[in-house]
């Protein structure tokens, strides 16, 4: 793997060309340091954490990058044990699906060009949010951003983590919004799965088998613009952390029982409302 490739499998292609420019190979990557990434015209302290966090996963491994699969979130204290091989490792994960409200409109509106700089956009700002609260990016579907809270690194609070990840994000995404009014709705759900399948290689290796992130994207399905769903598993792990309200039993495609996600959406405001998660004061 090349350093253009590298890049391009943390989502940070965009920084090509300055690596490029500045002659840096795939030899110096694991000796980069945080100076260096401003040198380069890094600013984004998401960006420079999640190359930093890279750079420390191709030091630990001493390995090339052409042998290596960096991961984009995982923290330099993460044992090496802990990221999945191909023979896949089971773990507990709270998964976050996010999905960009509107998109066939947009696409209708916009020219490509435009288009494909606001999704860059968002993906940006959504990575960074995730990123603070040590979530894991495994895939761009489309304009849905599928997350995991709890690999490579496990944590206690993963599932806050998500709940609070996601509340950010609503937020950032409606103040960011400039010449168009960009909203997002999010599912969450917690539950065992697969990280690496059997044959996997590449980005295909760390995606998550089980039926956990099939259910944090039926939950997404059932958020209006703003807001998130997030599974009874979930609302069990999280506590009083959060004001909930309840939406009660639905059938949801693929999900062989009908289930209680507990109805919970996002909002910063101080009154709870109805499918809407409020943080708790303190």
């Amino acid at each position: 793997m090349d350093v253009g490739e590298w890049l391009k499998s943390l989502g940070l292609e965009q920084y090509e060309a300055a690596f490029r420019e500045n002659d840096v190979d795939a030899e110096l990557l694991p000796r980069l340091s945080g100076d260096d990434l401003k040198d380069l015209g890094i600013t984004s302290v998401g960006h420079c954490r999640r190359l930093l966090d890279a750079v420390a996963k191709l030091q630990d491994d001493n390995v090339s990058p052409q042998a290596a699969e960096p991961s984009g979130d995982q923290p330099a204290s993460t044992p090496a044990k802990d990221v999945a091989s191909h023979a896949g490792e089971r773990r507990q994960l709270t998964v976050m699906f996010c999905d960009l409200v509107g998109s066939t409109a947009l696409s209708e509106k916009l020219d490509p060009e435009e288009l494909r700089d606001l999704l860059h956009a968002y993906r940006t700002l959504c990575g960074d949010v995730i990123a603070r609260y040590n979530g894991f990016v495994a895939r761009y579907v489309g304009d849905g951003i599928l997350t995991y809270f709890g690999w490579p690194a496990a944590h206690e609070d993963d599932a806050e983590r998500a709940v609070r990840a996601a509340l950010e994000i609503v937020e950032t995404v409606r103040r960011a919004s400039t010449t168009e009014a960009l909203s997002v709705r999010l599912g969450i759900a917690t539950g065992p799965v697969v990280v690496g399948e059997p044959a996997g290689v590449g980005d295909q290796a760390k995606l998550a088998v089980g039926s956990t992130p099939n259910l944090a994207a039926r939950l997404q399905g059932l958020a209006a613009a703003d807001q998130i769903v997030i599974a009874a598993s979930t609302r069990r792990l999280v506590g009083n952390a959060f004001d909930l309200s309840d939406l009660g039993e639905h059938e949801l495609k693929g999900i062989a029982e009908p289930v209680m996600p507990g109805g919970w959406s996002v909002s910063r405001s101080p009154k709870a409302v109805s499918m809407r998660i409020t943080p708790r004061p303190g």
